[in-house]
Protein backbone atom coordinates (compact mmCIF):
# COMPACT_ATOMS: atom_id res chain seq x y z
CA UNK A 1 0.00 0.00 0.00
CA UNK A 2 3.18 2.54 1.10
CA UNK A 3 4.26 2.02 -2.37
CA UNK A 4 1.29 1.90 -4.24
CA UNK A 5 0.27 5.61 -2.52
CA UNK A 6 3.88 6.81 -2.97
CA UNK A 7 3.52 6.01 -6.93
CA UNK A 8 0.80 8.12 -7.26
CA UNK A 9 2.20 11.00 -5.61
CA UNK A 10 -1.58 12.69 -4.99
CA UNK A 11 -0.01 16.06 -3.35
CA UNK A 12 2.39 18.62 -4.33
CA UNK A 13 3.88 18.11 -1.30
CA UNK A 14 3.72 16.28 1.73
CA UNK A 15 3.66 13.00 0.02
CA UNK A 16 6.66 11.14 1.79
CA UNK A 17 4.95 12.11 5.40
CA UNK A 18 1.49 11.12 4.59
CA UNK A 19 2.49 7.92 3.10
CA UNK A 20 4.75 6.82 6.26
CA UNK A 21 1.54 7.81 8.23
CA UNK A 22 -0.93 5.55 5.84
CA UNK A 23 1.59 2.88 6.95
CA UNK A 24 0.50 3.08 11.01
CA UNK A 25 -3.30 3.76 9.89
CA UNK A 26 -3.32 0.67 8.03
CA UNK A 27 -1.51 -0.99 11.13
CA UNK A 28 -4.05 0.03 13.16
CA UNK A 29 -6.90 -0.82 10.71
CA UNK A 30 -5.73 -4.31 10.47
CA UNK A 31 -5.52 -5.08 14.14
CA UNK A 32 -1.88 -5.72 13.82
CA UNK A 33 -0.95 -2.85 15.94
CA UNK A 34 -3.09 -1.27 18.98
CA UNK A 35 -2.05 1.84 18.78
CA UNK A 36 0.17 4.77 16.48
CA UNK A 37 3.18 3.28 18.23
CA UNK A 38 5.22 2.80 14.80
CA UNK A 39 6.67 5.33 13.01
CA UNK A 40 9.22 4.49 10.39
CA UNK A 41 10.28 7.61 9.10
CA UNK A 42 13.85 7.43 10.85
CA UNK A 43 14.07 4.50 10.22
CA UNK A 44 13.52 5.37 5.88
CA UNK A 45 15.76 8.94 6.69
CA UNK A 46 18.62 6.49 7.41
CA UNK A 47 18.48 3.89 4.37
CA UNK A 48 17.09 6.99 2.07
CA UNK A 49 19.05 5.93 -0.64
CA UNK A 50 18.18 1.97 -0.46
CA UNK A 51 14.24 2.92 0.45
CA UNK A 52 14.25 4.92 -2.98
CA UNK A 53 16.12 2.40 -5.28
CA UNK A 54 13.98 -0.06 -3.75
CA UNK A 55 10.36 1.66 -5.00
CA UNK A 56 12.14 2.51 -7.99
CA UNK A 57 12.34 -1.16 -9.41
CA UNK A 58 8.94 -1.29 -8.24
CA UNK A 59 7.93 0.87 -10.53
CA UNK A 60 10.48 0.25 -13.21
CA UNK A 61 11.06 -3.56 -13.19
CA UNK A 62 8.31 -4.66 -10.94
CA UNK A 63 10.27 -6.05 -8.21
CA UNK A 64 7.93 -6.54 -5.56
CA UNK A 65 10.51 -9.22 -3.79
CA UNK A 66 12.99 -6.65 -3.43
CA UNK A 67 10.78 -3.81 -1.76
CA UNK A 68 9.12 -6.98 0.04
CA UNK A 69 12.33 -7.68 1.20
CA UNK A 70 13.34 -4.01 2.16
CA UNK A 71 10.26 -2.99 3.95
CA UNK A 72 9.58 -5.34 6.82
CA UNK A 73 12.72 -4.89 8.21
CA UNK A 74 12.33 -1.33 8.63
CA UNK A 75 9.38 -2.67 10.48
CA UNK A 76 11.03 -4.71 12.36
CA UNK A 77 13.81 -2.36 13.30
CA UNK A 78 11.67 0.15 14.34
CA UNK A 79 9.78 -2.04 16.30
CA UNK A 80 12.41 -3.41 18.24
CA UNK A 81 13.81 0.45 18.77
CA UNK A 82 10.10 1.69 20.02
CA UNK A 83 10.13 -1.51 22.74
CA UNK A 84 13.98 -0.66 24.16
CA UNK A 85 12.63 3.13 24.41
CA UNK A 86 9.41 1.86 26.29
CA UNK A 87 11.49 -0.27 28.19
CA UNK A 88 13.74 2.85 28.92
CA UNK A 89 11.40 4.96 29.70
CA UNK A 90 9.66 2.50 32.26
CA UNK A 91 12.99 2.31 34.08
CA UNK A 92 13.25 6.11 34.13
CA UNK A 93 9.71 6.13 35.22
CA UNK A 94 9.83 3.37 38.49
CA UNK A 95 13.79 4.97 39.26
CA UNK A 96 11.96 8.71 39.63
CA UNK A 97 8.77 7.08 41.44
CA UNK A 98 10.92 5.88 43.89
CA UNK A 99 12.70 9.12 44.54
CA UNK A 100 9.08 11.14 44.97
CA UNK A 101 7.68 7.82 46.96
CA UNK A 102 7.03 10.21 50.17
CA UNK A 103 6.10 13.57 47.99
CA UNK A 104 2.24 12.86 46.34
CA UNK A 105 1.42 15.95 44.94
CA UNK A 106 4.82 15.61 43.11
CA UNK A 107 4.48 12.10 42.14
CA UNK A 108 0.92 12.68 41.20
CA UNK A 109 2.57 14.94 38.19
CA UNK A 110 4.89 12.90 37.27
CA UNK A 111 2.99 10.34 35.12
CA UNK A 112 2.00 13.34 33.06
CA UNK A 113 5.58 14.82 32.30
CA UNK A 114 5.48 11.48 30.18
CA UNK A 115 3.07 12.96 28.14
CA UNK A 116 4.14 16.33 27.76
CA UNK A 117 8.08 17.00 29.37
CA UNK A 118 6.80 20.35 30.51
CA UNK A 119 5.54 22.38 32.76
CA UNK A 120 4.23 25.69 34.62
CA UNK A 121 3.18 25.92 37.74
CA UNK A 122 -0.36 27.04 36.09
CA UNK A 123 -0.62 23.93 34.58
CA UNK A 124 0.33 21.54 37.91
CA UNK A 125 -2.34 23.95 39.74
CA UNK A 126 -4.64 22.46 37.16
CA UNK A 127 -3.48 18.88 37.15
CA UNK A 128 -3.40 18.42 40.77
CA UNK A 129 -6.63 20.92 41.76
CA UNK A 130 -5.07 22.88 44.09
CA UNK A 131 -3.61 26.30 44.77
CA UNK A 132 -1.10 28.34 43.63
CA UNK A 133 1.45 27.92 46.52
CA UNK A 134 0.69 24.06 46.90
CA UNK A 135 1.46 23.43 43.07
CA UNK A 136 4.81 25.62 43.25
CA UNK A 137 5.50 23.35 46.04
CA UNK A 138 5.34 20.39 44.36
CA UNK A 139 7.07 21.77 41.68
CA UNK A 140 9.77 22.73 43.79
CA UNK A 141 9.96 18.84 45.07
CA UNK A 142 10.42 18.01 41.42
CA UNK A 143 12.96 20.34 40.83
CA UNK A 144 14.95 19.49 43.96
CA UNK A 145 14.95 15.75 43.22
CA UNK A 146 16.34 16.42 39.62
CA UNK A 147 12.95 15.95 37.52
CA UNK A 148 12.68 19.16 36.33
CA UNK A 149 14.67 22.30 35.76
CA UNK A 150 13.97 26.06 35.26
CA UNK A 151 14.15 26.91 31.59
CA UNK A 152 13.59 30.50 31.37
CA UNK A 153 15.85 32.38 33.78
CA UNK A 154 12.90 34.32 34.87
CA UNK A 155 11.36 34.76 38.41
CA UNK A 156 7.56 34.77 37.36
CA UNK A 157 5.68 33.04 34.24
CA UNK A 158 8.57 30.21 34.51
CA UNK A 159 8.53 27.28 32.66
CA UNK A 160 9.73 23.92 33.59
CA UNK A 161 11.56 21.04 31.53
CA UNK A 162 11.92 17.10 32.95
CA UNK A 163 14.80 16.53 30.95
CA UNK A 164 15.92 13.16 31.58
CA UNK A 165 12.65 12.56 30.09
CA UNK A 166 12.85 14.27 26.55
CA UNK A 167 16.85 13.05 26.54
CA UNK A 168 15.41 9.68 25.88
CA UNK A 169 13.59 10.70 22.87
CA UNK A 170 16.69 12.85 22.20
CA UNK A 171 18.63 9.79 22.04
CA UNK A 172 16.63 8.17 18.99
CA UNK A 173 16.60 11.65 17.18
CA UNK A 174 20.08 11.66 17.75
CA UNK A 175 20.90 8.18 16.38
CA UNK A 176 18.52 9.20 13.21
CA UNK A 177 20.65 12.17 12.37
CA UNK A 178 23.76 10.59 12.82
CA UNK A 179 22.83 7.40 10.44
CA UNK A 180 21.57 9.88 7.95
CA UNK A 181 25.32 11.83 8.14
CA UNK A 182 27.39 8.27 7.87
CA UNK A 183 24.60 7.49 4.80
CA UNK A 184 25.75 10.57 2.98
CA UNK A 185 30.04 9.70 3.77
CA UNK A 186 29.07 6.79 1.81
CA UNK A 187 30.52 6.46 -2.11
Amino acid sequence: MHEQFEAIHPFIDGNGRVGRLLITLFLIERGRLPQPLLYLSGYIEAHRREYYEALQRVRTDGDWVGWLRFFPVGVMETSREGVRQAGDLMSLREKLRKRLLKQARALALLDTLFANPYLSVVRAEKILEVSNPTARQAVRALVHAGVLEEITGRSWGRLYLARPILRLGMVRAFRITALRALSKLEP
